[in-house]
């Protein structure tokens, strides 16, 4: 099972759906799977639920970070190397979806920015395509990754 279906099997458990997203690369990441979900975990339903950036794309940037990142913030060469990595994710999301933000993603411009999560019932999964936005990040981090090892050889 690729990091895809993992994403989406860990957002149908219930996780948010940057934890779906982040979760799968605890490991790559070098941390445990239950400091990942819950340092990630403000970051579901587009922050917070107030449905800005998609979490899945959030979790995506959180993993980017952690293996791709820069820590000296005088290195500006690093730091343009990583926004650009940022933004060709991204892209790459965009392209498939149309958008990296939450709402537009669900069709729900200007509604539900209650704090209150929704049960997750089997209308709730039909109507939403989280599951599969998690599993398109993941894929899509999951392919960057493997491209960058195969640029390191």
């Amino acid at each position: 099972m690729g990091k895809k279906e993992k994403a989406e099997e860990l957002f149908l458990q219930g996780y948010n759906c940057a934890q779906a997203v982040a979760g799968v690369f605890a490991e790559e990441m070098g941390m445990d799977f239950d400091t990942v979900v819950k340092t990630v975990s403000s970051f579901g339903g587009g922050m917070g639920r107030m449905r800005e950036v998609c979490g899945t794309v959030t979790g995506m940037f959180f993993v980017a970070g952690a293996v791709y990142g820069y820590k000296d913030p005088k290195d500006f060469a690093a730091k343009k190397e990583h926004y650009e990595r940022i933004q060709l994710l991204a892209a790459r999301f965009k392209e498939e979806t149309g958008s990296i933000i939450c709402r537009e993603l669900l069709g729900m411009e200007g509604s539900d920015k209650s704090p209150v999560p929704q049960v997750r019932t089997a209308e709730y999964y039909q109507k939403r395509p989280c599951a599969q936005m998690a599993g398109l990040a993941a894929g899509i981090m999951e392919e960057y990754m493997a491209q960058m090892r195969q640029d390191a050889i």
